[in-house]
C-alpha cells in the first residue's frame, strides 16, 4: 500500500536559510531512493519560514528506511534548535 505523507516545517527566521540547504539536500538524495515516487519541497508563499514536503511513498517499509538514512538523521538534529515548533506529519492514503 503506498503511504502519501505531507511534513509542515517551521523554520525559525534566523535560521531559514540552513535549514533549506537540509531540505534542499533531503530532496536530491531521496528522489535516488527506490521507495520513493514522489519528494517535493514547497515554500510558504505569506511565511518564507514555512516549507511543506509532499511525498508518497511505495509501502511503510521504504518510508522506515528512508527515515534511517543520514541526510535525514542530518535533519533531525535540527529540529530542536533551529525550528519554531516540532514538524508537523500527516500519513495518508487514498480513499
Amino acid at each position: 500500500m503506498k503511504i502519501y505523507l505531507t511534513a509542515i516545517i517551521k523554520a525559525k527566521e534566523e535560521h531559514r536559510t540552513e535549514v533549506l540547504e537540509v531540505l534542499q539536500n533531503m530532496v536530491k538524495e531521496t528522489v535516488k531512493e527506490e521507495a520513493n515516487e514522489l519528494y517535493t519541497l514547497h515554500q510558504g508563499i505569506e511565511d518564507k519560514n514555512q516549507f511543506v514536503f509532499y511525498e508518497i511513498w511505495k509501502s511503510k517499509d521504504g518510508l522506515e528506511q528512508h527515515n534511517q538514512q543520514p541526510y535525514i538523521q542530518a535533519f533531525g538534529a535540527l529540529i530542536d534548535e533551529k525550528l519554531q515548533e516540532k514538524p508537523q506529519i500527516y500519513l495518508t492514503e487514498i480513499i
